[in-house]
């Protein structure tokens, strides 16, 4: 990767500086003044300048090798969206697994997926264009199979993962079938919007015929981080991730399927949650309760019971007024893994905003994804969190879906291949 910001990623940071004027930077220092903390210690703990001209291969070079998407430095934008296959015929699904496989690696070097132009007059383009002179992009197509391709309909029954099955009802859910399920999954993560939008868009004109799109989400303002990023925040301002996997050990402990699970060996299990938020409602609450909530301070992400945002959480450190530091039903004690079973999930989610609701207010949340080579674990987890998570006063659970994440191809294969032999 080559060092700085490209061309247009300056003049986009420029003319924001420039459009900010004085009074933002008078709002910002009284900010700094009033809270007696600095605003931009993120800016300064790691390098997170945007190259356009970065590409993530598609193909894999070993075997068990997963794709990108999971493990990759979350990149900025994401859309996600699902299918509903309309065909009962297994080559028509072996076909299209084919296309998209093709049409991902040129997209993830920043190629078009054929002719934006036909050489004759009237032809229809076969890339639609928008992303042309954008570059890759750092660009990450993930595809998941849901529990419908392994039903009747394409003799794939024996062939089903073995842990891959609907995420069973939890405490707090509300959904909404429009915004649940699906047969296909694909995840486009890019550091422009429009790459991400391009790559799912002319991908879902490819599967036309064979499958039709169940619902989709745009996400924006990454809510995981990499190695080398600061914890991003959440909608509701509080760090996101703090705790998240990251060595080698969690993700081959937590995340990968081992050699035992056959054509998924290298793969993941993909489960994806929209997660509405209420704003408004969380925006009238009090910080020092929106701090209980979530068992951490909101501008550093410290854990209530003392140190720096990284600081291990200590659950039984006493408060002078009684009880522990840490409210044992905020989010942060229910979900850690020392208070379940030492059970961790890879977290990739992203925010995302509708617009407005029916009644006026902003519709808003977080497009949750997580890898785990168990969706069980997901779903211990959120019982607890559904259960008696003080955030439930202020989120639901309005769509589901799991699926299967299949290793990478090598080059001259495809997504899937070995299901269909």
């Amino acid at each position: 990767m080559s060092e700085g910001v490209s061309r247009r990623g300056l003049l986009g940071v420029g003319l924001a500086a420039a459009g900010a004027g004085v009074g933002a930077a008078a709002g910002i220092a009284g900010a700094a003044a009033a809270t007696g903390v600095n605003p931009f210690p993120a800016a300064a703990n790691g390098d997170e300048s945007i190259d356009l001209s970065t590409s993530h291969p598609f193909y894999a070079t070993a075997a068990r090798q997963p794709q990108g998407g999971i493990r990759t430095v979350p990149q900025r934008h994401c859309v996600f969206m699902t299918f509903d296959l309309s065909t009962s015929v297994a080559t028509d699904l072996q076909v299209l697994l084919a296309r998209w496989s093709a049409s991902i690696a040129q997209l993830q070097a920043g190629e078009t997926v054929g002719s934006v132009e036909p050489a004759h007059g009237n032809g229809v383009g076969a890339d639609t264009g928008e992303a042309l002179d954008l570059g890759p992009a750092s660009l990450t197509v993930t595809v998941g199979l849901g529990p419908g391709v392994f039903d009747e309909r394409f003799g794939l029954a024996s062939q089903r993962p073995a842990k891959l099955a609907d995420i069973p009802a939890l405490p707090s859910d509300r959904l909404q079938d429009e915004l649940s399920g699906g047969d296909l999954s694909l995840q486009a993560c890019a550091d422009d919007p429009q790459v991400a939008y391009h790559a799912v868009r002319d991908l879902a004109r490819i599967a036309r015929g064979t499958a039709t799109v169940r619902w989709t989400v745009l996400g924006f303002g990454r809510a995981s981080a990499g190695p080398s990023q600061t914890t991003p925040r959440n909608l509701m301002g509080f760090k996101d991730g703090t705790r998240n996997i990251t060595t080698d050990e969690d993700y081959d402990r937590f995340v990968w399927l081992d050699r035992s699970s056959g054509w998924m060996a290298g793969g993941t299990y993909q489960v994806v949650r929209k997660v509405q938020m209420n704003i408004e409602i969380w925006d009238a609450d009090v910080v020092s309760d929106q701090q209980r909530v979530f068992g951490r301070t909101k501008i550093e992400g410290a854990p209530l019971s003392g140190g720096t945002e990284h600081t291990t959480p200590d659950f039984h450190a006493r408060a002078s007024a009684g009880g522990t530091k840490i409210d044992p039903t905020s989010h942060v004690a229910l979900a850690a893994h020392e208070n379940n079973d030492g059970v961790k999930i890879l977290r990739r989610p992203y925010n995302y905003t509708d617009g407005l609701n029916r009644y006026g207010q902003l519709d808003a949340g977080l497009l949750f994804a997580a890898y785990v080579n168990d969706p069980d674990h997901f779903t211990r987890i959120q019982r607890r969190l559904g259960a008696v998570d003080r955030l439930n006063d202020y989120v639901a659970h309005i769509g589901s879906a799991v699926f299967a994440v299949p290793p990478a191809p090598r080059k001259g294969s495809y997504i899937g291949e070995q299901l269909f032999r």
